[in-house]
């Protein structure tokens, strides 16, 4: 399968290409031009998880993995276990984050990193990515230690929780962090700033383990079949997936999901205050206001690098847009639905909320939903806590980085100053 650059059609290249080249000439995104569905869904979904995954990928990552290094990366990507909780009779959520950094990242950043070691053929590559939250420590810890891989991760100083940025920012060794005087739109900025300096990228092999590299979006695909799996049949085709969307790769992959056959039913894409999306969705102008601090931190962002990618499955005609909406969801929302959650037995942090409201205000009688939950509620003890009332215990792989000290460089939102950093 090949994959073009949705800003430059004229550069075309394969999968190993796109993954370590990460962002296309003019900041362009790599994607399928088509995406073929898979025959046999039911099939499909009664097979073990990793035989699933393999025959999912296999297409799109065929031409430059042999069977044996496919099964070898899908093996030592997908051990991460995926649960559907169920929490009344109508809703479930999506449990994505019993991973290393518990978070869903885990997955994209894994099979990021496993995929690398087939393609790196030994020469250097030095991995820059923004965070505004999980997307930091997913990367870091896949690529602690590989040999001949630097990582360079940018975030917005003081706008991630303190436990979120322990886990990146404490590793040292081959993982650098730079606390960014701005927002995590500022950070985007410098990392596609510094793909336009084409020395840059060739001193330093340069790439990105942000959403914007296609692996990432590939292995999250698999994780909506893998909740499919675990719903009962009966439901399947009456499933709203409602996605809590920031730099909206995770919807992006739900969409190729449904593309390959996945019966999905529709699509929420539910947000925060930052709601560029809904609005887009509700009036078809595209106008970005200033990024707000919000308590689901991981998605205040105002101009999300993958919607080209959205944009371009519904202009070629493969998704059909009445099948997305927008929902966008305050902070005192947020927390009401919260302790909607607890109340109903289940323990939520603020992204999931947004999400499980996308369904309260959305879900229409007799259809069964689902909301993805991205990251452990630990990851946000303090407003958890606050919100809840309760002491949320540390998981070992938080209790672990508390002691540790932060390793972080500050830097002002500057070009300048990050390519000298770069260039060291």
């Amino acid at each position: 399968m090949k994959f073009y650059n949705l800003s430059k059609n004229s550069q075309v290249v394969d999968y190993s290409t796109a993954v370590r080249t990460g962002l296309g000439e003019n900041q362009g995104l790599f994607f399928p031009k088509e995406i073929t569905p898979i025959e046999d869904i039911d099939s499909l979904l009664q097979l073990d998880k990793f035989e699933r995954n393999f025959t999912i990928l296999r297409p799109f990552v065929g031409e430059n993995l042999s069977d044996e290094q496919l099964r070898d990366v899908v093996v030592n990507t997908f051990g991460i276990p995926v649960e559907v909780k169920t929490v009344n009779e109508t809703t479930s959520c999506l449990e994505l984050f019993h991973g290393p950094t518990l978070a869903f990242k885990d997955f994209g950043a894994t099979f990021m990193a496993n995929c690398l070691k087939y393609f790196s053929n030994g020469e250097k590559i030095t991995i820059l990515t923004a965070t505004s939250g999980d997307t930091g420590a997913a990367v870091a810890h896949a690529f602690y230690g590989i040999e001949n891989i630097e990582v360079v991760i940018l975030y917005p100083k003081n706008k991630i929780s303190e436990l979120q940025e322990k886990m990146f920012t404490t590793l040292g060794g081959n993982i650098r962090t730079i606390a960014i005087e701005g927002t995590f739109d500022n950070c985007q900025s410098l990392v596609k700033k510094s793909f336009d300096d084409r020395d840059l990228v060739k001193t330093i092999g340069l790439n990105s383990a942000n959403s914007i590299n296609i692996s990432r979006l590939l292995a999250q695909v698999c994780y909506y079949f893998e909740a499919f799996a675990h719903l009962p049949q009966s439901d399947s085709d009456n499933t709203v997936v409602s996605v809590p969307s920031g730099n909206f790769g995770n919807l992006t992959a739900g969409i190729i999901a449904k593309l390959l056959g996945l019966p999905i039913k529709r699509f929420i894409a539910t947000t925060n205050a930052n709601d560029t999306v809904p609005r887009y969705l509700t009036t078809g102008e595209w106008h970005p206001k200033e990024t707000v601090a919000t308590l689901s931190n991981a998605m205040d962002v105002s101009e999300p690098n993958n919607w080209p990618r959205i944009e371009y499955m519904i202009e070629s005609g493969q998704f059909d847009k009445v099948l997305l909406t927008g929902d966008a969801v305050n902070e005192s929302t947020t927390q009401t639905s919260m302790r909607s959650l607890q109340e109903q037995g289940y323990v939520s942090e603020p992204h999931a909320s947004v999400a499980y409201q996308g369904l309260v205000n959305q879900l229409q009688q007799g259809e069964r939903g689902l909301f993805l939950g991205t990251a452990h509620p630990a990851k946000f003890k303090d407003s958890v806590d606050k919100i809840l009332d309760i002491d949320v215990p540390l998981p070992k792989e938080l209790a672990r980085c508390v002691p540790k000290e932060d390793l972080s460089v500050d830097m002002a939102f500057d070009f300048e100053q990050l390519k000298t950093f770069l260039n060291r």
